[in-house]
């Protein structure tokens, strides 16, 4: 394990970074920050960055296969188009609910955009709890619902052969799965693979390896850990220098980069000297696994 190599990439100082996502189109990885409402492409030849401002806090982006982007603003699934930097709403949540927002999301292996909802945070993590959602847009802008009384909606991903669907709600301390029927997009039976150890803290982000493993950025925990769904075993630990690490992703040419993302927000001025990096872009090579392609929104 001693060829792993852990280094920023992009300093780009995000108060909440989140929902990297590989382009292969354009070798670039997107992500968003939340609060400054801003979603980015990082380009990894020339290593420069676009940004699009939207008019609401931004949790999540990803590629829609007829061109451009989706991404979850506010409570609005929205398309976005990168050339004229615009945003078009699809389908609106949680109407009822003033207070609350999108935080990450997915497209699943059919093309269904699945993201949920958790009230705003007074500070990091500090939020009115069960006020969340999660959600599925369908290629034809229909939304579902799947549950509610969700705290902090946030990693999930698809295993290998598309049966079962794996989901965080972060102040449940757990990752779990549920049963995955691919052509309806229906899930069922919820149970717990992974109760997160006290060091690890709150599980956030999480994507799937090319083994069917599991890979979770644990926030206020520094590091991001690779767990056997099957076993519910973590297998590794990789330590990064900063602690609030939000969300992971595979990319580069063979997908075998892991690239995570994290915050700034609610770390003392202090803390912040001893962690320069809080709120970059970081890659990390070695780790001798690779990812999956990201799915596209087929709507």
């Amino acid at each position: 394990m001693s060829s792993i190599k852990i280094q920023c990439v992009l300093l780009e100082n995000c108060r909440c970074g989140e929902s990297p996502v590989w382009e292969e189109a354009s070798n670039s990885l997107l992500f968003v920050d939340i609060p400054t409402r801003k979603v980015c492409r990082w380009d990894s030849l020339t290593k420069q960055v676009q940004r699009m401002s939207v008019d609401a806090p931004v949790s999540s982006v990803a590629l829609r296969q007829s061109g451009g982007y989706v991404a979850t603003i506010g409570t609005k699934f929205c398309a976005l188009n990168w050339e004229d930097q615009s945003a078009v709403v699809l389908a609106t949540v949680d109407k009822d609910k003033k207070n609350n927002r999108f935080n990450d999301g997915k497209v699943d292996p059919a093309g269904r955009y699945f993201a949920g909802t958790m009230a705003e945070e007074t500070a990091p993590a500090v939020l009115e709890r069960h006020q969340g959602s999660l959600y599925s847009l369908f290629p034809d802008h229909h939304v579902q619902k799947y549950f509610d009384q969700v705290d902090i909606s946030n990693g999930l991903d698809w295993s290998l052969d598309h049966k079962v669907f794996y989901y965080i709600d972060s102040l449940s301390y757990s990752v779990d799965a549920f049963d995955y029927d691919l052509q309806t997009g229906q899930i069922s039976n919820r149970r717990s693979i992974y109760k997160l150890e006290k060091e690890e803290q709150i599980p956030d982000g999480m994507c799937i390896d090319a083994e069917g493993k599991l890979w979770v950025a644990c926030y206020n925990g520094g590091r991001v850990i690779r767990v056997d769904p099957q076993t519910g075993k973590r297998l590794q630990t990789v330590k990064l220098p900063v602690d609030k690490t939000t969300s992971c992703c595979f990319g580069g040419k063979d997908y075998s980069e892991m690239y995570v993302t994290c915050a700034r927000d609610g770390i003392a001025p202090q803390s912040l000297l001893r962690q320069p990096e809080a709120g970059g872009i970081f890659k990390i090579t070695g780790l001798g696994v690779k990812g999956i392609a990201p799915f596209s929104y087929t709507g």
